[in-house]
């Protein structure tokens, strides 16, 4: 990436919350933006994210985000019944994300998209078709993989999250007082 380069972030924050966990990190935000912010000129960093009454722990990070600088989108997870009495969850945030990429595409040069979702192939594929370059940064390295064979191959370049791990992961007093603080809560 150039330093001139025009940057949008599109975080699939459950993707990348289950991807780093399988890779045993955990991401720290505020190294996440001075890491990208080095790549380029960062336009916008977008995070999509799914909000459960049942699980508000969400609720500090959703608010540091938007605090330091990310675009938040959220949608509440929505319930309904399988037809068979069993309780089933929809949770979706794609439809946003797809319309605020589309948007911005004609504005930058490069777009990052932390996520493995096969789903986002055919969103790759036309913002190419606008302009920039499309990175998608997941891993090849969790058992299962968690990004789709299609949308790696789709990208203009595959970024294997796990080598992000020493530039955006906690570092490991960071881990140990979260831990802590954790036991205590």
């Amino acid at each position: 990436m150039l330093s001139s380069e025009k940057l949008a972030l599109f975080i699939d924050g459950l993707s990348l919350h289950h991807t780093a966990k399988a890779l045993n990190f955990s991401i720290d935000f505020k190294r996440f933006l001075a890491e990208f912010r080095t790549r380029g000129v960062l336009v916008r960093a977008y995070y999509y994210t799914i909000i459960a009454e049942e699980f508000q722990t969400t609720r500090p990070l959703i608010d540091w985000l938007e605090y330091n600088g990310f675009t938040v989108r959220t949608n509440s997870v929505k319930e309904f019944d399988d037809g068979e009495g069993r309780r089933k969850f929809k949770r979706n945030i794609g439809i946003e994300l797809v319309v605020d990429a589309v948007e911005i595409a004609k504005h930058v040069d490069h777009i990052l998209l932390f996520s493995g979702e096969g789903d986002f192939r055919p969103l790759v594929e036309a913002l190419q078709r606008i302009g920039p370059r499309v990175t998608v940064v997941s891993s090849m390295r969790t058992n299962p993989m968690t990004v789709a064979d299609e949308l790696r191959r789709q990208a203009d370049t595959f970024l294997e999250l796990d080598d992000l791990k020493a530039a955006i992961g906690r570092t490991t007093g960071e881990s140990r007082l979260r831990n802590q603080r954790d036991e205590f809560s």
